[in-house]
């Protein structure tokens, strides 16, 4: 059996379906941007700024964690500024091996310069087009349209995540502060989207409860869950070491339902009270959908391969572990079926046998 390091795990081939596009900026080109804008940030180099995004992050709370992101979308306002940042998001995830990632952001907190919401989402999709050229076709890369919770835009961003299914949107999520926004402010949308046969994934039980995951999954119909990590309040572990699942962990369970899981952001935003302590390892001795996730790579200093080697040294993990996770996200992606098995048969699995997984 292969000897699990940490360069094994950032050679293995990784698959990633929940990132934030304006989590994900690198410091410098931030700093580039706000001169371009006039836009005033609180640091004045690269490393004093990435070091403030993550202070500012790691506060135990979810609002304040968003707040960070008031300068990464403030920056992200012109179709050039859209370009660039999602064509270094593509060159940054390939170089740490992720070879298919759906990158998710919310078109209406680009719009604030006059751009449309149809000239953000082609904004972004030249960026990606540019980023995957210039690795050779190592990586696929999908738009995930984000709508916010406490607005009231998600019909109209649901539609337009239709109107571009075939040009490069795999999906359509909802974000932001989970308490006090059920996702069925929203079921308008969600129907309207099972209605076109197409695809959502939707944040729940990552600072809110169960009813969060019960409302996502029971009344809006969400393929996948955005964190889920909450489900393990359904979850009873008796004195024996014997494990009993309440009815909605053994629905999600029985389902399928991928859980998109964070484990770095989960520890910044109090989900979890460490990487040791995170749901995900019962979750994933359980065998629930479970897949690795970044959430947002600056606020929490992390990279696919971070989060992983952080899963091996909590959990002991094998690199048998780590191709499940990656197989399950590939299984879980809103890509065509051949597409999906054409990656998983052509370069997850002789990426992992290469690496000596069993």
């Amino acid at each position: 059996m292969t000897t699990l390091t940490r360069d094994v795990v950032r050679r293995a081939p990784k698959v990633l379906l929940h990132d934030h596009l304006d989590g994900g900026l690198r410091p410098q080109t931030i700093l580039d941007l706000a001169a371009d804008c006039g836009h005033q940030l609180p640091a004045d180099d690269a490393e004093s700024l990435a070091r403030w995004f993550a202070e500012s992050a790691d506060s135990g709370s979810l609002v304040r964690y968003l707040e960070t992101f008031d300068h990464t979308v403030a920056v992200m306002q012109t179709e050039a500024a859209l370009a660039r940042v999602a064509e270094e998001c593509v060159l940054d995830l390939a170089d740490d091996r992720v070879v298919y990632a759906e990158v998710r952001y919310a078109p209406e907190q680009h719009v604030e310069a006059g751009l449309s919401l149809d000239e953000v989402v082609a904004a972004v999709q030249a960026g990606f087009d540019a980023g995957m050229q210039a690795t050779g076709g190592r990586i696929v890369v999908r738009q995930l349209l984000t709508a916010m919770r406490h607005q009231a835009r998600s019909r109209e961003v649901a539609e337009l995540a239709v109107a571009w299914r075939e040009r490069g949107v795999a999906g359509f999520d909802i974000a932001g502060a989970e308490a006090g926004f059920p996702p069925t402010r929203h079921l308008d949308a969600f129907e309207y989207l099972q209605r076109e046969n197409s695809h959502f994934t939707i944040h729940a039980g990552e600072a809110f409860g169960l009813p969060s995951i019960w409302e996502a999954i029971q009344w809006c119909g969400a393929d996948r869950l955005g964190h889920g990590v909450r489900i393990i309040d359904d979850i009873t572990v008796h004195d024996d070491g014997s494990v009993e699942l309440g009815r909605l962990a053994a629905y999600v369970r029985d389902k399928r339902i991928p859980l998109e899981m964070c484990p770095a952001s989960n520890v910044q935003t109090g989900a979890a009270a460490s990487i040791a302590e995170h749901p995900i390892g019962l979750l994933t001795d359980l065998r629930f959908r479970v897949t690795v996730n970044t959430d947002n790579r600056l606020m929490s200093q992390t990279t696919m391969t971070d989060e992983m080697w952080a899963l091996v040294q909590a959990f002991g993990l094998r690199l048998e572990d780590l191709r499940w996770f990656t197989i399950n996200a590939m299984k879980s992606a809103f890509l065509p079926f051949d597409e999906r098995l054409r990656i998983i048969d052509g370069v997850v699995k002789p990426g992992y046998a290469a690496l000596g997984a069993r």
